[in-house]
């Protein structure tokens, strides 16, 4: 019989930010190669401020949990963000697979394969691009969010699911004018009925927590603060959602809700600047965003924006044949 290689589960490399985690999670998981190993870099001078770029001694520039996996030479990396990618360097040094997630703005040439969003420039025979952040939601995981939160299910409909993240400098919104968002859809609660699903991220000012809780009092509602409201229910929130309204500052907050089945409507969206209004554009362009905020209408037909399957099918085949 031929010698068939098996593949162990692969390591994700980050440096522990929670969008770089999910992105790398999320497609180590689409391969199916068993669970993954995760490791989080504790990178020091100077190679943490050099990376990706690399230098001698890499091995032991990116913390002791590193040095230990270099010297077992793994078969397969995932990482994302900078000081992944200057870590998976020094992995592919010593023989392997490494797949880097967001442009690491040198040469594609140190990375067996890259995985960049379409807004960006990058491109070569080794980069593969996607509409939007690899993600997890899919009808599985859905599933799996309305499991654990079964009680979402008794709130009145339409369920509003409500995802706020914070400004930035391509999003650059101000609180009163996100304030002026929750009172719009309060307002259309009321008077039409229904309920609120809301969360929060690390990069939401505080107050703006205190208003969100405010402008929905009087709405049947679940509202997720980020401190002090037990475990964040987002799966469920999207799981249960028949609609979804998403803050502009997140691809990675929109991609996931453009993965759901339900209609998606950006608040505030003419703040949303360079990359982000790039990826609205293109989601307009094939139909997954509401064209009015607040009025909300499909046909029935929507296809979920789910690029992280393709994706693995896309390592798959070039890094792990069988």
């Amino acid at each position: 019989m031929p010698y068939v290689k098996r593949w162990s589960p692969p390591w994700t490399i980050t440096d522990g930010r929670a969008g770089n985690v999910r992105q790398a999670v999320a497609l180590a998981s689409a391969l199916k190669r068993g669970a993954h190993q995760p490791l989080v870099l504790t990178p020091r001078a100077p190679w943490r401020w050099l990376a990706p770029r690399w230098l001698p001694g890499a091995a032991r520039g990116f913390g002791e949990a590193f040095q230990q996996l270099a010297a077992e030479h793994p078969q397969l990396a995932i990482g994302c963000g900078r000081q992944a990618a200057g870590a998976l360097r020094e992995l592919r040094r010593g023989g392997t697979k490494v797949v880097q997630i967001l442009d690491p703005r040198i040469s594609a040439r140190h990375w067996d394969l890259l995985v960049v969003p379409e807004h960006d420039r990058l491109r070569g025979g080794n980069v593969l691009t996607l509409l939007g952040s690899l993600n997890p939601v899919n009808d599985g995981w859905l599933a799996c969010g309305r499991a654990a939160f079964a009680a979402f299910g008794a709130l009145p409909g339409p369920r509003t699911a409500l995802l706020v993240g914070g400004p930035t400098p391509h999003a650059p919104w101000h609180e009163p004018h996100m304030v002026q968002v929750f009172q719009q859809l309060a307002a259309q609660l009321r008077a039409e009925g229904g309920s609120l699903l809301a969360t929060t991220s690390r990069r939401t000012p505080p107050a703006l927590v205190g208003a969100l809780r405010s402008a929905f009092a009087d709405v049947p509602h679940v509202i997720w603060g980020d401190g002090g409201d037990g475990v964040n229910p987002y799966a469920g929130l999207l799981g249960w959602a028949n609609r979804v309204v998403v803050s502009p500052d997140s691809v990675n907050l929109l991609s996931e809700a453009c993965a759901t089945r339900m209609p998606v409507a950006v608040a505030l969206a003419d703040q949303a600047q360079g990359r982000l209004a790039l990826f609205q554009q293109a989601l307009r362009a094939r139909g997954r965003l509401q064209p009015r905020w607040l009025d909300w209408h499909t046909d029935g037909r929507i296809t979920p924006l789910r690029e992280t399957t393709r994706i693995a099918a896309e390592v798959q085949a070039r890094l792990l044949p069988v």
